[in-house]
């Protein structure tokens, strides 16, 4: 890593927070790193930490920080709009919010689309959950295992990954499909048409078992699960069979929106052949680190609920001008054009780094999205401890990345900010290699 000298005047040491950190936060807070690290500012794809080490970012706020650190045409959106009024509440009309509403209800490939803002994917996923269960009068929701789909109590009840999943309580019954892990489970010897088939099978024999769901909630590609994702066309084909029982799709794009995969904006467009989703959930990168989320849906499906309700923080003005200026910057430098090309370029290099050290199962992902999975050498078991040596080797080398995975966390997560530059895209595979050769592999 590189030491600049920090901004401002650091406030006791990072050892001496994480102490603070541990006696009045609870133990469940996962907090990356042996030596946990506290980021005081960041630029570009660079952070900075409190001992004024400089890092290049990799994991952007868990794909948060989505066009780039400290953008200006961010920063003076927000402070611009602080100076008139930062909040008021959904009660009132609320420019800033229609004008990002209609922008993203025509980004989402959905007709006669209505937007309803939320503060986080976790409470855009509840939304949509409650929208179809009341659409359907049904509890019933399908959704993949390895699946993540975040941390309120409706939301843990389908969440399809034990390490994430505190409580198997929840309002919701929920049944587990195949289908979001291409290279695991019973269908992994198959080709793409093999294992489509298996999987839509599959669907088609458990809803022959049960009375119908609601829905299926699912991400087109598995964020927390490690990056994974099935073969194109997959949820094109459970959407026909969806679609002839009345059951609503819900498309999880809380990680996989606004161009990160390169190849798409949306992730569901790969599955696209036979429509959009019913529902769409956003979150992280509209806000560039402001808090946004939000869910698209038909007017005949959001307008379902026959009570009044309203949002507190969601659509606050603030975020809502934060959102309009993210959102111009990246359709403006076609950002979804760099994730494509950078992005390629990188899992290439990574590719080829990988096919040298026999702890390294697999390098997967598009565009700005991907995973390492990492494996005990010569096995195929999962390697959690080498994920988290690598994690520290990176982050000694100056390099911020995640991990996640499936039954353990055993695989690295790339995401860098979609501004990415190819210079640095080298650079950061760079780091990785080091970091891979020096845990042991």
């Amino acid at each position: 890593m590189t030491t600049d000298a920090p901004q401002g005047q650091a406030h006791g040491s990072a050892k001496h927070l994480y102490q603070r950190h541990q006696s009045v936060l609870p133990d469940w807070l996962a907090v990356y790193y042996a030596d946990p690290i506290e980021l005081t500012h960041g630029e570009g794809r660079h952070v900075w930490d409190a001992e004024g080490n400089k890092y290049l970012d990799f994991f952007g706020g868990i794909l948060t920080t989505m066009t780039a650190h400290a953008l200006p045409e961010v920063t003076k959106a927000v402070s611009e709009q602080a100076g008139r009024i930062i909040h008021s509440s959904t009660l009132y009309l609320n420019r800033p919010m229609v004008d990002l509403a209609e922008r993203i209800a025509k980004l989402s490939g959905i007709p006669d689309a209505r937007v309803f803002f939320t503060t986080s994917g976790t409470e855009a996923n509840d939304t949509a959950l409650l929208l179809a269960t009341a659409y359907r009068r049904s509890n019933q929701i399908l959704a993949m295992r390895n699946s993540y789909h975040g941390r309120s109590f409706t939301s843990v009840g389908i969440t399809g990954n034990k390490g994430w999943s505190p409580t198997s309580l929840s309002p919701l019954q929920t049944l587990y499909v195949h289908g979001g892990v291409r290279t695991r489970g019973p269908y992994a010897d198959l080709d793409d048409a093999g294992f489509i088939a298996a999987c839509v099978a599959d669907l088609e024999d458990l809803l022959g078992h049960v009375r119908p769901p609601a829905a299926l909630i699912a991400e087109p590609v598995q964020g927390v699960g490690g990056f994974t994702a099935p073969p194109d066309g997959l949820y094109a084909a459970f959407r026909e069979v969806l679609h002839e029982r009345g059951i609503l799709w819900i498309a999880d794009e809380v990680q996989t929106g606004w161009g990160r995969t390169g190849d798409n904006f949306w992730g569901w467009q790969a599955h696209g052949q036979n429509g959009p989703p019913d529902i769409l959930t956003f979150a992280k990168g509209i806000g560039n680190g402001m808090s946004i989320g939000g869910v698209v849906a038909r007017a005949e499906v959001m307008n379902c609920l026959d009570s009044n309700s309203i949002s507190t923080f969601g659509g606050t003005q603030i975020t809502m001008a934060a959102g309009l200026a993210n959102l111009t910057y990246l359709l403006e430098h076609d950002l979804q054009g760099n994730a494509r090309r950078v992005g390629g370029l990188l899992i290439e290099r990574l590719r080829a780094i990988a096919a040298q050290l026999p702890g390294v199962r697999e390098v997967r992902g598009r565009g700005l999205m991907i995973g390492i999975e990492l494996v005990k050498p010569g096995t195929d078991q999962a390697d959690p401890d080498a994920a988290a040596a690598v994690l520290e080797a990176a982050r000694e080398g100056g390099l911020l990345i995640g991990k996640g995975g499936g039954h353990n966390t055993s695989v690295l997560r790339i995401a860098p900010p979609l501004s990415l530059t190819v210079a640095e895209a080298e650079e950061g595979a760079a780091i990785l290699e080091r970091a891979l050769r020096s845990s042991q592999f």
